[in-house]
């Protein structure tokens, strides 16, 4: 059985990751301030929770030093949490600007960085980074959110030619447009509608959909470097 670490875990996304994984595997998830909703989920599923703010490097040192302490590893970390924002680049001021790139990419820095040293140490792991198809594609009025996304995946490609001689691989998935509360709160259902025209299977993605792409990775041990497009063909 092996040990499964995903951040922001209480998201529509993380939370399937988590079901996904939970089904075999020993799961934990991360929440930042929905508590009860960690707790619920980790009743339903069986797994166990621990207080992260990504975003803050001391924060994430103690997530992943507490799993450590119980599990005794981490064979895979999948860094989820994220934010997102919706506005034109000429009203994004420099908090706006800097709380996105602290979540969604400092965040995935600071949790890797707490967690790879044990990994090399026992010269195995797996880490999964959850970019997006704007991290690919550019998003118009989400220009912090897309640089961020962007960044994940020069980190997850770097990281890989880095760690691969110490047994740990690297992937990336770039999810499309996901029905969730996430994009469901930023986006008009007319919007919604239409990004589902401009995708080619004509829908949008379901959560578990990205689960089970960010599974295939994990267990493939001959796969690094990578981002893999769960969009439907939108990009």
């Amino acid at each position: 059985m092996s040990v499964i670490l995903v951040t922001g875990g209480t998201g529509a996304i993380g939370s399937a990751i988590a079901a996904e994984f939970a089904k075999t595997d020993d799961v934990i998830i991360t929440y930042n301030s929905r508590e009860e909703q960690a707790k619920r989920l980790c009743t339903e599923l069986h797994c166990s929770a621990v207080q992260a703010d990504v975003s803050d490097y001391a924060s994430a040192q103690n997530a992943v030093e507490k799993v450590l302490r119980d599990h005794g590893r981490i064979d895979v970390l999948v860094n989820n949490a994220g934010i997102s924002q919706i506005k034109l680049f000429t009203d994004i001021t420099p908090e706006d600007w800097q709380n996105v790139m602290n979540v969604d990419l400092n965040g995935v820095y600071n949790m890797t960085h707490a967690a790879v040293r044990s990994m090399i140490n026992r010269k195995s792991g797996a880490i999964v980074n959850i970019s997006s198809v704007w991290g690919v594609y550019g998003g118009s009025c989400e220009s912090a959110y897309s640089a961020a996304k962007a960044g994940v995946i020069g980190l997850t490609k770097a990281l890989a030619r880095e760690l691969g001689a110490s047994g740990i691989t690297v992937n990336c998935v770039a999810p499309g447009v996901i029905d969730s509360p996430m994009n469901s709160s930023h986006l008009t259902q007319e919007e919604l509608s239409e990004l589902s025209e401009q995708t080619p299977v004509c829908r949008l993605g379901q959560p578990s959909e990205v689960a089970k792409a960010v599974r295939a990775l994990a267990e493939n041990r001959f796969i690094t470097g990578q981002v893999l497009g769960v969009d439907g063909g939108f990009c």
